[in-house]
């Protein structure tokens, strides 16, 4: 039995299922995000943003067992740049985020 092995595999699929939700959660953020608020908030527009996150999404499906590929990296930094900077910046513009009102008024 080759334990290190197998715990060496076992983080790198923890880090390959990491990499996939990461990217995808980023990629659908987006695709929910107006494309109108892009540009006040001084950075790349909706369609720029939906291909690098698309792009990195299908590449971190592809590499779901290797996930530590230049690639990939590139694309969990570029998801990690999206949901640190851009995010925040959409939601306050007016692009989601929550109120204090529940179903049947605030609380």
């Amino acid at each position: 039995m080759n334990i290190v092995g197998s715990v060496q595999g076992f983080v790198l699929l923890l880090l390959g299922i990491g990499s996939l939700i990461l990217t995808g959660f980023a990629f659908f953020d987006v695709l929910r995000r107006k494309g109108a608020l892009f540009p006040h908030v001084g950075k790349l527009t909706k369609p720029v943003w939906l291909a690098i996150l698309g792009v990195a999404f299908l590449i971190a499906i592809v590499s779901l067992n290797y996930p530590i590929g230049l690639l990939n990296v590139v694309g969990v930094v570029a998801a990690g740049v999206y949901l640190a900077d851009l995010r925040p910046k959409l939601k306050q513009v007016g692009g989601g985020g929550g109120s204090n009102y529940g179903p049947y008024g605030p609380y």
